[in-house]
């Protein structure tokens, strides 16, 4: 009888002290901490292409921290450019792989952003709630620790990648011939990011390697191929439904948009294109149920995809340098034409949120299927209504044609970049391999 008491007191003990592990090793830290970043790069105001960089490493180092305890899943060391296998967990200390990779992304994170103070206060927060599920401290401390060892190992793969070169590189030089790039009001901001194509792409083998067809020469001649690209824009605009314009300002993601009121100029903060596609990935996960290690696969997945996009994209709107529909319009056609948009300060040829959406697009599909119906709440903290589709390629189709009804892109830059994104997601669909055959 003592023996069974005793039995069944022990039992009980070891269900308690590992029950700390049911409410700790959950998905939802996971998607709090990218959120976190993503909440952090929009109050510091980050251009795409720069969210999209952090994207890639903070999620890579999420995926490769929590694989380390599922032998199903296959590291991205040696498939990503000169990405080599992390540390692994050290042997008889036990960890949380949760902890250690939520902690890889917020350490990791910090490396990229201005308020690090914001990063810290959350972590904080997380770790006393890791505390108060019944953690054991040794646990947590070693979890830190290893999530330390990753993030070490993910900055340094990031230190090669040429970002700190190109930031001593000279500003894009603005051309005056009628056909280039000119800045755009209202705050007539120098061109963002012209080296980007020297960034060291993660799967590509080059910024051109999905080289778009050229874009419609430039003319003013009224029966051109670009003059009736031009027009499309203008009368596409004056006549937008209440459903088209709504649709425009659901997908601008305009981290910095400038508002002038009488002689006051303000920014408006709002989340990038890559994060409004993170949170496509994070409603998809939480959706499909999916575990931690499954979510930190999208998320890597989806980044990686998204950074190279920039890449590709980025190489083509400095070398074709095309001219904006608010710069031609206001000077050959209509002086007081506005967009619906305010037009962001790079060049027009191909369109941005064409080509990362599309690629975006494909390698969700790739995890969640081709029907996979869900609501796009992304930007309700920004004052607009969720909006519904019916596949991740539906969000993508109309993300691209919100560029033409918002006025800020011709019809070939949208057309072309979407042929652009799917080519590299499928790509990134048939090279990336995240499960062991």
């Amino acid at each position: 009888m003592m023996r069974l008491l005793w039995g069944s007191l022990i039992l009980a003990f070891v269900l308690q002290s590992d029950d700390w592990k049911s409410k700790t090793e959950q998905p939802d830290y996971i998607h709090r901490a990218i959120k976190q970043v993503t909440d952090v790069m929009v109050y510091d105001i980050y251009s795409p292409p720069v969210t999209s960089r952090t994207y890639a490493y903070i999620s890579v180092a999420a995926y490769e921290t929590l694989i380390q305890g599922d032998p199903t899943y296959r590291s991205m060391a040696g498939q990503l450019l000169d990405l080599e296998a992390v540390p692994e967990p050290e042997a008889g200390r036990e960890i949380s792989l949760t902890l250690a990779a939520v902690h890889a992304v917020l350490t990791s994170g910090k490396a990229f952003v201005i308020s690090e103070e914001k990063i810290n206060d959350f972590e904080s927060a997380l770790l006393t709630e890791f505390r108060g599920h019944g953690m054991p401290e040794e646990v947590l401390e070693n979890s830190l620790v290893y999530g330390q060892r990753v993030a070490a190992h993910i900055l340094a793969w990031a230190g090669g990648d040429n970002y700190h070169k190109i930031r001593s590189m000279p500003e894009y030089r603005v051309q005056y011939d009628e056909g280039s790039w000119k800045p755009t009001p209202p705050a007539y901001l120098k061109a963002i990011e012209p080296h980007w194509n020297q960034l060291r792409p993660f799967l590509l083998d080059a910024a051109d390697q999905f080289k778009p067809e050229p874009p419609p020469s430039f003319s003013v001649d009224t029966t051109s191929r670009f003059y009736k690209d031009v027009t499309d824009v203008y009368q596409q605009v004056r006549s937008n439904t209440a459903e088209e314009n709504e649709i425009a300002n659901f997908w601008d993601c305009n981290p910095f948009k400038m508002n002038v009121r009488g002689h006051v100029m303000y920014a408006t903060k709002k989340i990038s294109p890559n994060g409004h596609w993170m949170n496509i990935t994070a409603l998809a996960c939480k959706k499909a149920g999916a575990s931690t290690v499954e979510s930190a696969e999208a998320y890597a997945s989806v980044a990686v995809t998204l950074a190279d996009c920039f890449i590709s994209c980025w190489d083509e709107k400095y070398r074709s340098s095309v001219i904006r529909p608010e710069t031609y319009i206001n000077q050959y056609i209509d002086p007081n034409w506005t967009p619906v948009l305010q037009t962001p300060p790079f060049p027009e040829y191909t369109s941005g949120h064409s080509v990362v959406s599309s690629g975006a697009a494909i390698m969700l599909t790739r995890m969640f299927g081709d029907d996979f119906a869900f609501a796009d709440s992304t930007e309700m903290e920004f004052g607009l209504p969720t909006r519904h589709y019916s596949s991740f390629r539906a969000a993508a189709d109309e993300a691209a044609i919100s560029r033409f009804y918002g006025g800020i892109h011709y019809m070939p830059a949208i057309v072309n970049g979407q042929e652009e994104g799917f080519a590299i997601g499928r790509y990134f669909a048939e090279r990336l391999r995240t499960k062991v055959e």
